[in-house]
């Protein structure tokens, strides 16, 4: 019996995917589950239209995403913090820090995008982003003393 899969189910399939089941496990599991339901020619061609519809719109955020990699690369952010006369910081600068200090160039990036370890050092250092995509930027991070 040909179902469309409503939900991810494990070891089958995933949402939107047409797959051929024992009638068995359609009427018994899947159907009362809420995932799958019965493959018709009109739902099967309404399933194909909604995936080419959300393989437009990935793309589109794949492009974008791509753009913000171009303009973030190689970017130089400088914060200001304070620290003893040795260059050691008194706080470490956070991920959330940095965030602000990119939204303040303009650039939409949430904390749990930066990928830094604690620095508590006056200095330049690396900085990776993590973007959407598995798309990464890396910026230039100066910490300037107060």
């Amino acid at each position: 019996m040909k179902v469309i899969l409503l939900k991810d189910v494990k070891n089958l399939g995933f949402e939107g995917d047409v797959k051929d089941v024992a009638v068995g496990y359609t009427r018994n599991f899947l159907i009362p589950n809420g995932l799958a339901e019965e493959a018709t020619e009109e739902k099967i061609k309404e399933v194909q239209i909604q995936k080419e519809k959300k393989a437009k719109i990935a793309e589109a955020d794949l492009e974008k995403t791509e753009q913000m990699v171009k303009k973030l690369e190689g970017q130089t952010i400088e914060i200001s913090a304070k620290a003893s006369e040795e260059g050691t910081l008194y706080a470490a600068v956070s991920p959330a820090k940095i965030a602000s200090a990119l939204k303040e160039k303009g650039f939409d990036i949430r904390s749990d995008q930066i990928k830094v370890s604690h620095i508590k050092e006056l200095g330049e250092h690396e900085v990776l982003i993590n973007l959407d995509h598995r798309l990464e930027a890396r910026i230039d991070l100066i910490i300037n003393s107060e």
